[in-house]
């Protein structure tokens, strides 16, 4: 668990340790889909920062089993809870 890291000419010794990461959320997105645009409403109110509620919602409608895509931009709105998915390219 202890192990020695070079940097920039110098010796730091670091140790491992495990931690526990916070459980998952899980909840129903409502979703419209318009041509490039899917409108997702009904996103609850999570305790995490906004950024990461954005990177949830990209990763979860890139995914293209679930019929997602290349996201070009997320626009998420955390006080009406709802967000504009915004792909590349429509389908």
């Amino acid at each position: 668990s202890k192990h020695s890291v070079n940097l920039d000419n110098r010796t730091a010794n670091v140790a491992v340790r495990p931690f526990e990461l916070e459980m998952g959320f899980q909840f129903e997105l409502h979703v419209t889909v318009s041509g490039r645009e899917i409108n997702v409403s009904e996103i609850p109110e999570l305790p995490i920062p906004e950024d990461w509620m954005r990177d949830k919602l990209e990763l979860n409608f890139y995914k293209t089993e679930r019929g997602g895509g290349e996201i070009e931009k997320v626009t998420y709105d955390k006080e009406s809870g709802t967000a504009v998915i915004t792909f590349l390219k429509p389908g």
